[in-house]
């Protein structure tokens, strides 16, 4: 049921036509020949579907910025010319409502300057969900995202533009998936002139989502003797 004073989502076009973005992504885009990848895209997209049936009451979040957000009208602008377009278009009808965090308790100060991710859908977003998360990360040029892993919960990014590596393994271009699954250590490199800015999604068990319990990885002393 709808409250009678909160909009649903089928009220609010804005946020419902940037799900439907994320809806076609998961349903249109390739797993490449992965089985992990296809059933990780079924999982994302069925979760959602449910949601976007269910109506929901949009939840009243505030408005928050964020130091790297300064890029994020240059991120839009290189993501409206590629492959991510519609994406990139969608987001920015409802920049003005996005709410920018870090999820750390401890976040390094250049690292502050440097990053910040919104909620879209999921436990704390405008959209509510219990059992996926989607949302946005931002990274300035030139950033190192450090090692970290999330034990429990399945994360899938897609490039909406800039490029960027994971583990200096390979460069990433706009409409690239990656997936990482539960505890597995990964490490984001940004490209050194523009921004990036990568669609996320993670699935796993409400009382983990509900409590990601995010850290950063520790630095690991060199052996000695």
């Amino acid at each position: 049921m709808t409250s009678p004073t909160a909009p649903c989502l089928k009220d609010s076009p804005n946020w419902l036509y940037l799900l439907r973005e994320f809806d076609a992504l998961y349903r249109h885009g390739s797993a490449g020949g992965s089985a992990a990848i296809r059933a990780h895209r079924k999982r994302v997209r069925d979760r959602l579907s449910a949601v976007m049936t269910q109506n929901p009451d949009l939840v009243a979040r505030d408005n928050a910025a964020k130091p790297v957000t300064a890029h994020l009208p240059r991120a839009l602008d290189l993501g409206e010319r590629a492959a991510m377009q519609g994406m990139a278009r969608a987001l920015r009808e409802v920049k003005e409502d996005l709410t920018w965090e870090y999820g750390y308790e401890r976040m390094p100060k250049a690292l502050s300057r440097k990053y910040a991710y919104c909620e879209i859908l999921g436990p704390k977003g405008p959209v509510q969900c219990a059992d996926l998360i989607l949302g946005f990360v931002l990274f300035a040029p030139g950033t190192t995202y450090p090692q970290h892993s999330h034990q429990e919960i399945e994360e899938s990014y897609i490039s909406v533009s800039g490029a960027w590596s994971e583990n200096n393994a390979a460069v990433f271009a706009p409409g690239s998936l990656i997936l990482n699954r539960s505890g597995d250590e990964h490490r984001i490199t940004t490209g050194d002139l523009d921004p990036c800015l990568l669609a996320y999604a993670w699935t796993g068990p409400p009382e983990r989502l509900q409590n990601p319990d995010m850290k950063l990885t520790a630095k690991r002393k060199p052996k000695t003797g």
